[in-house]
């Protein structure tokens, strides 16, 4: 199935995933900085220009850019009772081939959490990226110490695959993560090795 690159809009029965706008400025800020505590020990380190403007427009840019090169899928949250921006959710790291997988990475503000929208918002992507992206393979990390993501993975079907030494940079350390993945259904069969 060809996928539209140009939009991606996915939605749900409470929310629309959709790629980050130049006017979300304002309310990307502010979730973002009333977050901060919260979200900080969970995140590569923040650049000092983290909640500029600017900093915004160059991420609205690589949103734009992904999606029409078929690199990634950057979509924000928004509730659609009132319009309310949530978080985000990113397939990225899209490899094609005989991969045709990607990486899911995603973030809720404190006040949303424990309420189902990142299970909904997860549950969404990787069905979109199964049935219009054609992907069979969708892998997450997270801390192991972060029992809500490991357990939002988990209700979402992903299955726990091992552990990675110093697999990314959270907070400015080198950490260890756990990882997950979720396979699309006909990539679970047999293959030849081990066969004469």
């Amino acid at each position: 199935m060809l996928l539209n690159r140009r939009k991606v809009r996915i939605e749900t029965e409470r929310l629309t995933l959709r790629p980050p706008v130049h006017s979300d400025f304002r309310d990307w800020a502010e979730l973002r900085g009333s977050s901060a505590d919260f979200l900080i020990p969970w995140e590569p380190a923040w650049s000092a220009d983290h909640l500029t403007r600017k900093s915004f427009t160059n991420r609205v840019y690589w949103a734009q850019r992904s999606i029409s090169g078929g690199t990634a899928v950057p979509l924000f949250l928004t509730r659609r009772s009132d319009n309310a921006l949530m978080g985000a959710i990113t397939l990225d790291n899209i490899r094609r081939g005989p991969a045709q997988s990607g990486t899911l990475g995603y973030w809720v503000a404190k006040q949303f959490t424990r309420q189902g929208y990142m299970r909904e918002s997860i549950e969404a992507v990787v069905h979109h990226a199964f049935a219009q992206m054609d992907l069979s393979r969708i892998e997450a990390a997270c801390l192991p110490e972060n029992t809500p993501s490991r357990g939002v993975l988990e209700k979402s079907g992903f299955k726990y695959e091992g552990v990675a030494q110093s697999y990314l940079q959270i907070n400015g350390r080198w950490r260890t993560h756990v990882l997950y993945a979720a396979l699309r259904n006909d990539r679970r069969g047999r293959t030849m090795a081990g066969q004469a």
